[in-house]
């Protein structure tokens, strides 16, 4: 019989700084991916909530969590995905967005947002701060961003988008 032998703060923490496979800059805690972990039934139990149902990293996300987990001995874990409540960009930290701006991503401008596809949201660039910025496409690299150019200074950039 396997007792549990770290508190699962420190499991929580060694864990949170796992970095985003598509925003490296921003760790599943930042994103507000990471939800809690548990003790149940001999076993460290993490739960994740996915940015997006068939979000593809979710797999490599696992994979890290158990990998890290492994590193510190505890090999009795079981990675949990949740869907509800779903994620949302509230979940996000302000150092998250930030983070997002400083590499190139516009963060979401609200808190929350009630029109995932409404093109009449001001997008301000992330390379020099204009609002004269247009979208370009409604998906950029992964589903949960959007493709903008900015008017000013030229450049191409993704969005974050609200959801």
């Amino acid at each position: 019989m396997v007792t549990q032998q770290v508190d699962t703060q420190q499991v929580f923490d060694w864990i949170s700084d796992i970095p985003d496979p598509e925003i490296p800059v921003i760790s599943i805690k930042d994103l507000g991916m990471l939800r809690q972990v548990e003790f149940d039934n001999n076993n460290y139990v993490v739960t994740i909530t996915p940015t997006y149902t068939a979000c593809p990293a979710m797999k490599m996300i696992e994979d890290e969590i158990l990998g890290k987990l492994h590193q510190h001995n505890i090999d009795n874990v079981k990675v949990k995905l949740t869907y509800e409540p779903a994620w949302t960009t509230d979940w996000l930290t302000e150092e998250a967005k930030l983070k997002m701006k400083n590499y190139g991503i516009a963060p979401p401008q609200h808190s929350s947002c009630s029109k995932l596809f409404s093109t009449a949201e001001t997008v301000v660039c992330p390379r020099c701060n204009s609002k004269h910025t247009e979208m370009i496409s409604r998906f950029g690299s992964t589903a949960c961003k959007s493709l903008y150019k900015c008017v000013d200074c030229k450049e191409p950039f993704e969005h974050f988008k609200c959801h």
